[in-house]
């Protein structure tokens, strides 16, 4: 029997093989034939709670994804692939359509251009900051800077740091917590830290990005529900875009302070 505990093994694959885009069905009688080897309808009837009868089309389901070989027996025997060839077929299957996706996105034209974003925005959620954090550090062709707490300091930020730096970015980091001027800190690119007059203390800020002199962003920690790992605190931003953007004015002079003579 498939367990509903939420935290059972069982129900958190079934899950995410639905999330992949798989019917229940389909879904429940994989993961019974993962703990079977091997089996018949009736076999996984019993344990998935699927009845027999829908068991054949959740496994000609499963053949179609390439999850399940069949034995012509009688009465049919099925057997489903190991959880290392599950990955691999869903990662490729997925990447295939996230690059259909982002290329066909990147062929649309915006209506107007972007380089002027009227307004401040918000974006909510530990990793969806990082991905704004990482996609602004894409775009930059001058200079970075960012003060940001080391929890923040994610392996794609810095990837995306060492990118930038790599095509000959201005990249400054300071760190919140942490000195990012000592050079322990071998993933940041050489040379790029300054010290904050700043001190950070006591304060829920998260993250301070200038991209450019015309693009920023600015978050702080909240109290969240422990979705965003690895702790209880969650994060929201705001940011803007444009030389005469409210909050890249505002945040353009408040780096400036930041900077001081450090230069």
């Amino acid at each position: 029997m498939i367990s509903n505990d939420s935290d059972d093994p069982e129900s958190i694959a079934v899950d995410q093989l639905e999330a992949f885009g798989l019917s229940t069905y389909a879904a429940r009688t994989f993961v019974a034939l993962t703990g079977l080897g091997e089996g018949t309808a009736k076999d996984v009837s019993a344990l998935a709670e699927v009845p027999r009868t829908r068991v054949y089309d959740a496994t000609a389901e499963l053949r179609e994804h390439g999850l399940v070989d069949v034995q012509q027996s009688t009465p049919k025997r099925f057997t489903a692939v190991s959880a290392e060839t599950t990955g691999r077929r869903f990662h490729r299957q997925y990447t295939r359509r996230a690059d259909a996706l982002t290329a066909a996105l990147d062929e649309i034209e915006p209506v107007s251009p972007t380089g002027e974003q009227r307004g401040v925005w918000t974006v909510t959620g530990r990793e969806m900051v990082s991905d704004r954090v990482v996609e602004f550090v894409d775009d930059a062709s001058e200079e970075i800077v960012l003060v940001t707490l080391d929890v923040l300091l994610t392996d794609a930020v810095v990837d995306a740091l060492r990118s930038a730096a790599d095509r000959g970015v201005a990249v400054r980091v300071s760190g919140m917590d942490f000195s990012a001027t000592d050079g322990s800190d071998d993933r940041l690119p050489d040379g790029c830290g300054f010290e904050s007059p700043r001190t950070w203390s006591g304060v829920p800020a998260g993250r301070l990005l200038m991209v450019d002199g015309r693009r920023t962003l600015a978050s702080v920690l909240v109290d969240g529900n422990g979705e965003h790992p690895p702790a209880p605190r969650d994060e929201t931003a705001i940011w803007g875009a444009g030389e005469n953007n409210s909050l890249v004015v505002v945040l353009r002079a408040m780096f400036t302070w930041l900077n001081g003579d450090g230069e």
